[in-house]
């Protein structure tokens, strides 16, 4: 018996490895990107750092890159807070 008669292909196909790696690369480089621009090359490292940490925390890879841009998303909403507590520490140490 042929053990792949039976298989059929899936109508969502979940992406492969390199497929994801892309998807994350582009989305880390993008966000990367942005925050350096906006805000330093610091600020930009630091984002990313939260980023890997929130990817590793998550239970699976995401698998669209919708799903990708929610990590973005959230790691985004500790940048003010990041960005306001950098810019106190350089007036008191300025002043």
């Amino acid at each position: 018996m042929n053990p792949l008669a039976g298989y059929k292909p899936s109508r969502n196909p979940t992406p492969g490895c390199a497929d994801l790696m892309t998807m994350a690369e582009r989305e880390l480089s993008a966000f990367f990107s942005a925050v350096s621009q906006l805000f330093g090359s610091e600020q930009a490292e630091f984002s990313a750092e939260d980023w890997l940490h929130e990817l590793i925390e998550i239970d699976g890879l995401p698998a669209s890159a919708r799903e990708w841009r929610l990590i973005t998303a959230k790691v985004a909403t500790r940048l003010p807070g990041r960005v306001n507590a950098s810019s106190l520490s350089t007036e008191f140490t300025n002043a």
